[in-house]
């Protein structure tokens, strides 16, 4: 029998840009953190440098639908509906840290926020605020 931590482990594996970014669990009894480590490949602006937006994004999409689906407990990614990213400061090129609330799981769609952090969680670099197709099979389809 397999343990949650290693079914979502295992659901983020089978997503290529999942595994193109690196992302592992850390999975405390319901509270999951995604860490995303950083690496070359993730600076958007090698000025700074700092990361590209579109992977702090993909970090926080990915932490919501993750978190989504243990409160749910389904082994299917919730869809996405529409999401809104705040981006707070530049993300330095160190690992970062993400975690999602869960704030409302309703019949038909719920809505998550979700925020990545490096170093001290107080201090976000970005959050999400999104909504979420629930999966068929907790409407009753």
């Amino acid at each position: 029998m397999t343990t949650t931590h290693e079914r979502v482990a295992a659901a983020l594996a089978r997503i290529p840009y999942a595994r193109f970014i690196g992302l592992r669990v850390d999975l405390k009894g319901d509270e999951l953190t995604l860490v995303m480590p950083f690496g070359d490949h993730l600076v958007g602006n090698p000025m700074l440098p700092a990361l590209h937006g579109g992977v702090v994004g993909a970090l926080l999409e990915m932490t919501a639908l993750t978190q989504l689906a243990i409160a749910s407990k389904t082994e299917t990614f919730p869809k996405t509906i529409d999401i809104g990213i705040d981006y707070l400061r530049s993300g330095r090129p160190v690992d970062t840290f993400a975690r999602a609330r869960v704030v409302k799981i309703g019949r038909r769609i719920a809505n998550v926020q979700a925020e990545a952090w490096q170093g001290e969680r107080g201090q976000p670099i970005a959050t999400l605020h999104g909504h979420f197709l629930t999966p068929e099979e907790e409407r009753g389809a």
